[in-house]
């Protein structure tokens, strides 16, 4: 294998390891999951569905726009979004603790808040650690691979947690429990399980990385 090849399979790699915090946050799906959710469990109609995810479009909103780029320029990409994965880590755990009767602004909000900042800081670094040693050739590879990472990896996790959440539903019904309560469960199991894949998310970022670029110039060799 030429030198060109092997420097390119090892950049799709890396960019494609690179995206996996973005096909974790994508794979909980937080609009449909939660939505679903306030609809179902909690009975909001489609206005107030609106209105209680507004916290995380603000946060991640003035985030992204305003304050991510000093966070990574004085503590790093890295640093910054693994900041960013343990909010999100920490969102989705105060997610999973929802009831039947969870209430708005001391149950929903402050998950909304963490999910917000989290993502805000998550993602611009994302895509500054996934294009910063990218070559000028390589740009629009390294940011299609991040970007189809993140859907293909959305649409492929929703399935999974979504048919995870509805057979838990079923056991739950079947077992006895309210159609409210099972739906709830049902979730809950899903926001543990994104709260998982944050979790294995920052191991990825903090580790895997760094070790195909310290794999890289030995491929080469090769």
């Amino acid at each position: 294998m030429s030198d060109r090849s092997t420097e390119h399979a090892t950049f799709v790699i890396e960019r494609t390891y690179e995206a996996s915090p973005a096909r974790v946050w994508r794979a909980w799906a937080e609009p449909c999951l939660g939505a679903l959710y306030l609809r179902r469990v909690l009975g909001y109609d489609a206005l107030r569905i609106g209105l209680a995810f507004l916290p995380v479009t603000l946060t991640m909103g003035l985030l992204s726009i305003r304050y991510c780029e000093r966070l990574v320029t004085r503590f790093g990409a890295r640093a910054a979004m693994l900041g960013g994965l343990a909010l999100i880590t920490a969102g989705l755990i105060v997610f999973a603790q929802a009831s039947v009767h969870t209430r708005y602004l001391t149950g929903i909000m402050p998950a909304m808040l963490l999910l917000g900042v989290g993502a805000g800081t998550c993602f611009p670094a994302l895509m500054t650690l996934a294009m910063s040693d990218a070559q000028p050739q390589d740009a629009g590879l390294a940011s299609g691979l991040v970007n189809t990472a993140a859907q293909v990896g959305g649409a492929l996790g929703l399935a999974v947690l979504a048919t995870l959440s509805s057979s838990h539903t079923g056991h739950l019904l079947a077992a006895g429990s309210s159609s409210a309560a099972a739906l709830t469960g049902g979730y809950r199991l899903a926001f543990w399980i994104a709260a998982g894949l944050a979790l294995l998310a920052i191991v990825v970022t903090a580790t895997l990385p760094t070790r195909l670029r310290a794999g890289a110039p030995s491929a080469a060799q090769a």
